[in-house]
């Protein structure tokens, strides 16, 4: 698998059904990084020094991660049973998994820093904007809204998080980096098949782009709230906000859902 979002955006959509679709592609994407890295990073790294205030700053920042990955899991367990198709079906069950691993290492990661990473703990630290799209993308679930519940989990929640985790990667201790860059590559595959199923939507019924285009500008100021928020949280400089958000926009613009 390439190293770049735009590899899977390449792929033709018959080579893609018969590639991603699968259980087989899956453990090839993920079998590497899962068994060499228990519990999402190389046992041998070790724990940095960081003051009180650091710590609860990284606390605070990874219970927002986790609320989001909780989100990712209950969302792409809710598509399985509104997808079109088992194929769908299938890739949704793998990206399942995926979310559930990634909510298991991020609260194994608060573990080993000493909070309490119990579900309750978690949503009252977490965002609140992030909680509000949480919220939002059930309602869409619960609608069966295939189209609308597909880009706000596989492009722009996968989008935010792939954004937000690059950024904190670069600036944050081994341990997290390693837990975050594996998560990355899920969200790659993930966002693939949410671009290449709505773009194959929006080109067979173009009718729909309009309501899509209004479920991305209620989301959108979520997520760029989230950002803001999560500057905040990991000290990075207020000044890479827009860098943040040019990732996040750039992403979701591939589909050209703007009112």
């Amino acid at each position: 698998m390439g190293d770049s979002v735009t590899d899977l955006h390449r792929i033709e959509p018959e080579e893609f059904s018969r590639e991603v679709h699968s259980f087989e592609y899956w453990f090839r994407s993920v079998e590497g990084y899962l068994s060499e890295r228990p519990y999402g990073h190389r046992p041998d790294l070790k724990e940095p020094e960081r003051t009180p205030e650091e710590r609860e700053r990284l606390i605070s920042i990874l219970s927002s991660y986790c609320v989001g990955e909780l989100a990712s899991l209950e969302g792409s367990s809710g598509l399985v049973a509104i997808a079109p198709n088992s194929d769908f079906r299938v890739f949704l069950a793998t990206q399942a998994v995926d979310e559930a691993r990634h909510l298991e290492v991020l609260r194994r990661r608060l573990a080993d820093l000493g909070a309490d990473c119990s579900e309750a703990a978690l949503l009252d630290r977490a965002m609140p904007p992030l909680r509000a799209f949480r919220r939002r993308l059930h309602e869409l679930i619960r609608a069966r809204d295939w189209e609308a519940a597909l880009l706000a989990q596989n492009v722009i929640l996968e989008a935010m998080e792939f954004a937000a985790f690059q950024s904190h990667a670069e600036a944050t201790d081994p341990i997290t980096r390693e837990i975050l860059e594996g998560i990355i590559k899920d969200e790659r595959r993930h966002i693939g098949f949410g671009e290449n199923e709505i773009g194959r939507r929006l080109q067979e019924t173009p009718h729909i782009r309009a309501r899509l285009s209004q479920v991305r500008a209620e989301l959108d100021p979520l997520v760029l709230q989230t950002f803001s928020d999560t500057l905040a949280a990991i000290g990075v400089d207020a000044s890479e906000e827009q860098e943040l958000g040019r990732r996040y926009l750039a992403a979701v613009d591939r589909l050209e859902l703007r009112e």
